[in-house]
C-alpha cells in the first residue's frame, strides 16, 4: 500500500478529513432543501389565484401570506446555512487528494474541477443571500401591502440559481464520484487494495 497515503491517513482519519463523515456533502443537501422549498413556495405563492381551487377541493386550508411566509423563512435559513456549507466545503477541499490521472465526464481534471467548484460555491452564496436582501425588500418595503409578495423576475432569478445549482451538484459529484475526494474506498480501488483490510 501506498505508504504516503497511509500516513495522511493516520494523520487525519479514513477519509483524509480531521473527522470521519465529511461534512460539505450533508450541508449541501441542507442548502438545496431549504433553497428549494423556499422558492417552490413563493411560486406557489405567486400563482395562488390559480391554486386557490385545488386546495379548496382538497381541503387544505392555506392562506397566500402563510405560503410567502414558508418562502421567506427558508430562504432566511438556506442564506444562513450556505454559508456553512461553503466554508466546510472550502476546507475539505484544501485537505484533498484526489486521484491524478483521472478526467472527468465533462472533460476535466481533478484542480480545473475543484476550483470551479469552489468558485461556484462563492457565487451561489452570493446569489443566495443577494436573493435575500431582495426577498426581505420585497416581503417588509416594496410589496408589503400587495398580494402577490414577490416579483416575477425574482421567481426568474431563483429558477436560474436552481440551474446553477445542477452544475454545481454535478461537478461535485464528479469530485466525490470520480476523483475519489474523500472517499476512501474509491482511493484504496484506484490503488488495487482491498478497502475491507484498511
Amino acid at each position: 500500500m501506498n505508504p504516503e497515503l497511509l500516513q495522511q491517513w493516520d494523520s487525519l482519519g479514513v477519509n483524509g478529513l480531521p473527522y470521519i463523515i465529511p461534512i460539505h456533502p450533508n450541508l449541501v443537501h441542507l442548502t438545496l432543501g431549504l433553497f428549494i422549498v423556499a422558492i417552490a413556495f413563493d411560486i406557489v405563492g405567486a400563482l395562488f389565484p390559480l391554486d386557490k381551487a385545488a386546495f379548496k377541493y382538497l381541503a387544505i386550508p392555506v392562506t397566500r401570506s402563510a405560503l410567502f411566509d414558508v418562502g421567506w423563512y427558508n430562504l432566511l435559513a438556506a442564506a444562513v446555512v450556505t454559508f456553512f456549507t461553503v466554508m466546510a466545503g472550502l476546507f475539505e477541499v484544501s485537505l484533498a487528494v484526489p486521484l491524478a490521472d483521472v478526467t472527468s465526464a465533462w472533460g476535466f481534471h481533478a484542480l480545473e474541477t475543484m476550483i470551479m467548484h469552489g468558485v461556484g460555491g462563492v457565487l451561489i452564496l452570493t446569489l443566495i443571500v443577494a436573493m435575500t436582501v431582495w426577498r426581505g425588500f420585497q416581503r417588509y418595503q416594496w410589496r408589503k401591502d400587495m398580494a402577490r409578495q414577490v416579483q416575477w423576475s425574482y421567481i426568474a432569478a431563483g429558477l436560474f440559481v436552481f440551474v446553477l445549482m445542477f452544475v454545481q451538484g454535478t461537478l461535485g459529484a464528479h469530485l466525490g464520484a470520480e476523483f475519489g475526494v474523500h472517499i476512501t474506498a474509491d482511493q484504496l480501488l484506484h490503488l488495487g487494495e482491498n478497502p475491507n483490510q484498511l
